[in-house]
């Protein structure tokens, strides 16, 4: 799954003024997603591409308030080039879901459906941002008994430090923390454990 690697995310004004960290981190992270993308394909692996729109009349009330408080605008707005995948575009035979001012992927249109009639029963991450979006869709995952990796080099946080959201999802999900460059580690599926 690649999540909101996303030009009002990855790079430009947008991206650089709400990322705490380094840019170079932000580079970094999306020149290995590309290369975990590539490593899919080359594994036969479905890649999944998940986006974001923030335009003001897909947010609920909620989403509104909290923005008008915060003083933030819309990121991602449809068709601008903030909204447009960073460094990486889908196949054409590769399925897109959209999130409509929404974290979590399993509230975009489809998304859902498209796991059970493919039976998809592991769900490898890359994307932005770990405490963010990464981890809303990663726990809806696990709770519907899903296996989660996340790729720790294909992401960072945004308001928590790496390692403790990482280590989070590892007590939390069980989500196994690999790099792209171990496709050994996440191009399968856990075997199924036994009940005792």
């Amino acid at each position: 799954m690649v999540v909101d690697l996303q030009n009002d995310f990855c790079t430009g004004p947008r991206a650089t003024a709400r990322y705490r960290g380094d840019p170079a981190t932000l580079d970094a992270v999306t020149t290995n997603a590309c290369r975990a993308v590539d490593t899919a394909r080359a594994h036969g692996v479905e890649v999944l591409f998940v986006r974001f729109l923030g335009d003001r009349e897909l947010q609920g009330p909620s989403w509104r308030r909290r923005d008008l408080a915060l003083g933030k605008e819309p990121k991602c707005r449809g068709g601008s080039w903030g909204a447009e995948f960073h460094r990486v575009s889908p196949a054409p035979e590769e399925h897109v879901f959209t999130k409509r001012a929404c974290f979590d992927a399993f509230l975009a249109d489809g998304f859902e459906a498209h796991l059970l009639r493919q039976d998809i029963a592991h769900l490898v991450f890359a994307g932005l941002y770990t405490d963010v979006c990464v981890d809303s869709t990663a726990r809806t995952a696990f709770q519907k008994g899903r296996h989660v990796t996340v790729l720790s080099d294909c992401t960072t946080s945004l308001h928590l430090p790496d390692e403790e959201i990482l280590r989070f999802m590892t007590v939390v999900y069980g989500a196994e923390i690999t790099t792209h460059d171990r496709p050994e580690r996440w191009t399968s599926t856990p075997a199924a454990e036994e009940d005792t």
